[in-house]
């Protein structure tokens, strides 16, 4: 918008003001679309919807914007078979497209390992935090159950009762300090 707007101190008649607005005006109104494209960007995986698709859309939203200023019923009617028309060829698109997804990979250059593990990936969900007995909902409530979970966790143990456990922690340490007193050696 620098560009299209000079600057210029000298603003002392009424006639330069006007041009300085109207320029400004006209920076403003087509600053959207020089900088927000209408079509997708080229690193943009998916591939574009055929013209006929977009032709019933297009027609779809027309039929729309004339239901919403008449709001006639046999308008609305048709308003909805286009919308159940055009859903159902996205989905149609959507299928076929998976479709030569699925025959392209090739266990040999690896593209079925691949699309198995980004298919077999689920998000993990974080456990609920629960505090005396209810689930915390505020922030507050939340650092007091993660709070009291941390100091159960990190209790010392003052009697340990499995003796065979016990041995083998001796054991270990023992075999490590000869081990670390040899290398001293």
């Amino acid at each position: 918008m620098e560009d299209q707007i000079p600057f210029d101190p000298e603003l002392h008649n009424g006639v330069v003001i006007d041009t300085c607005v109207e320029n400004f005006s006209d920076a403003v109104l087509k600053a959207p679309t020089a900088f927000n494209p209408r079509c997708r960007p080229r690193d943009d995986p998916r591939p574009p919807i055929p013209a006929g698709i977009q032709d019933e859309i297009r027609l779809k939203k027309r039929l729309r914007r004339q239901w919403q200023v008449s709001r006639n019923p046999a308008l609305k009617a048709e308003v909805n078979r286009r919308q159940r028309l055009v859903t159902r060829r996205l989905n149609e698109l959507r299928n076929d497209q998976w479709s030569e997804t699925l025959e392209s990979l090739d266990p040999e250059d690896q593209s079925l390992w691949k699309m198995t593990k980004r298919v077999m990936r689920f998000p993990t969900s974080s456990p609920l935090q629960v505090t005396q007995g209810r689930i915390a909902l505020s922030d507050s409530e939340k650092a007091e159950a993660l709070a009291d979970g941390l100091e159960t966790q990190f209790q010392t143990v003052i009697d340990p009762s499995v003796p065979a456990v016990i041995e083998m922690v001796v054991v270990a340490l023992r075999s490590s300090f000869i081990t670390s007193a040899s290398e001293l050696d």
